[in-house]
């Protein structure tokens, strides 16, 4: 039998009973024990995250079966690569204790353990977000969190703030349509969402969308259903999921991306930066390129999920950024955000540590635990004479053209209503019927005259939309 100790490993001789003066004394100062077990209890939490704060994890393996070296020099993408990842799955507005089953959007945050570093592709289970521009990034999610008054969620802000943005009207109605709320996380895709470059070996750059189709097939609830699921259990999606990798049935998905080189985007006709909208399939098909994997669970569910954290600023080289606004300033947000949740050296936890090695000149901070294993031959400065890490500029990405004047521009286009229209005009007659209750139900609360501006927007999408929603409403 293993003895107990203290977080140093000093053994303990009894953990049942407080040391005190005397067997009805107060307590004394010296019982070291105690108070490390009940500091430690005081500090168990860390900070949950602002968005994405109920989570569930996974670890398993990207595997590559198509060749698309004349689009990236990315090794995770070669042919035949088997790579190790993380995957953590969340819905987006609720705290860490919300249910699974609410209608929300879904985290599809992955972590790619490659040769090269780590590549994270922090996405969604929807192809689009409500914002094109992150300027306006904290106002929405105030509206999607609690009200400061009345510490309640808010409906009316929700839909105040989408009908003055008809940006978000795309997302919306993916939201309040059937894959709104996912049966589990095992029966949704999951997209990359931005537009990321490719770059290949002659330096030539592409544009690319990620797409992770799921093999388990589409599956939802709606209102009714999950209803019923809250009320007996909170903790749906994460159950399914660690129950089903338990038992050997570990859930796949499809990987595909869409591929544009740069000078094809205005095949498109709109920005091809533009977060709330999609690339149409006739322009820049789905091509196959592997398939994803959950063989694992985690063993302790703080260390690998409460403390995985991704940031879109991990890429490889092959892999690079965009111009998109909502990428750009989440280069900057999400490892922000990570350092002040975790810490410094969050990058340093195993779940987040690179599995290649890892050469900077960073030094010390909070919990840094690296023994010196990144200062090469003694050297923590550059440029140095001691033999320590270098740059290669054999790294460097292709020039990028931008407009030449700063400004804070608008954006190119102001057509809110041909892609929700085009989305709506696919959707089955029974899910359109789901599709009005739900709306209908989102109302609850709702200001008459916010009401009024939504069935304005839903009418320039389609009379039939908004003729739609008013009978559900009773109107």
């Amino acid at each position: 039998m293993k003895q107990l100790t203290t977080d140093f490993g000093n053994p303990i001789g009894s953990n049942q009973n407080s040391l005190t003066a005397g067997a009805m004394g107060p307590l004394l100062m010296q019982d070291y024990q105690l108070i490390e077990k009940l500091a430690h209890q005081n500090r168990e939490r860390i900070p949950e995250r602002a968005v994405h704060a109920k989570g569930s994890g996974a670890y398993g393996e990207l595997r590559i079966t198509a060749d698309i070296s004349k689009y990236t020099k990315a090794k995770v993408f070669a042919k035949g690569e088997v790579t190790p990842l993380f995957l953590r799955f969340s819905t987006v507005a609720g705290e860490a204790g919300a249910a699974d089953a609410e209608r929300d959007v879904r985290g599809f945050a992955i972590k790619f353990y490659t040769k090269e570093g780590v590549w994270d592709l922090v996405g969604n289970n929807t192809p689009t977000f409500f914002l094109r521009d992150a300027y306006k990034f904290p106002d929405f999610i105030h509206t999607q969190k609690r009200d400061p008054r009345t510490h309640l969620r808010s409906n009316n802000a929700a839909w105040d703030f989408w009908t003055q943005v008809p940006e978000s009207l795309h997302q919306v109605t993916i939201l309040m349509s059937d894959r709104g709320i996912p049966a589990s996380y095992r029966h949704m895709n999951g997209y990359g969402s931005h537009t990321y470059s490719f770059i290949n070996d002659k330096n030539e750059r592409f544009w690319v969308k990620f797409h992770f189709k799921t093999k388990q097939g589409i599956k939802c609830l709606t209102n009714e259903e999950a209803e019923k699921i809250i009320a007996k259990d909170r903790e749906s999606h994460q159950r399914d999921l660690y129950e089903n990798i338990e038992k050997g049935n570990f859930p796949a998905w499809s990987v595909k991306i869409q591929i544009l080189a740069e000078n094809e985007v205005s095949k498109l006709g709109f920005n091809p930066f533009d977060l709330t909208k999609v690339w149409p399939h006739s322009v820049a098909p789905l091509i196959e390129v592997g398939e994803m994997v959950l063989n694992r669970n985690p063993q302790n569910y703080f260390n690998e999920v409460e403390q995985a954290a991704f940031s879109p600023s991990n890429i490889v080289p092959g892999i690079g950024f965009s111009p998109d606004k909502m990428l750009q300033a989440r280069i900057f947000s999400y490892p922000d955000a990570q350092r002040y949740r975790i810490g410094a050296n969050y990058h340093q936890l195993p779940v987040n540590r690179a599995k290649n090695e890892v050469h900077t000149y960073n030094v010390a901070g909070a919990m840094n635990f690296g023994i010196g294993d990144n200062l090469v031959n003694g050297a923590y400065y550059e440029p140095n004479t001691l033999g320590g890490a270098v740059e290669d500029n054999k790294y460097l990405e292709p020039d990028l053209a931008i407009g030449s004047s700063a400004a804070r521009y608008a954006p190119l286009d102001n057509d809110f209503y041909t892609q929700p229209r085009n989305l709506f005009n696919i959707l089955p007659s029974d899910e359109k019927e789901r599709l009005y209750k739900n709306l209908a139900a989102s109302f609850d609360g709702v200001k008459v005259e916010i009401i009024e501006k939504a069935l304005a927007h839903f009418e320039k999408i389609s009379p039939e939309y908004a003729n739609g929603v008013k009978k559900a409403l009773g109107k």
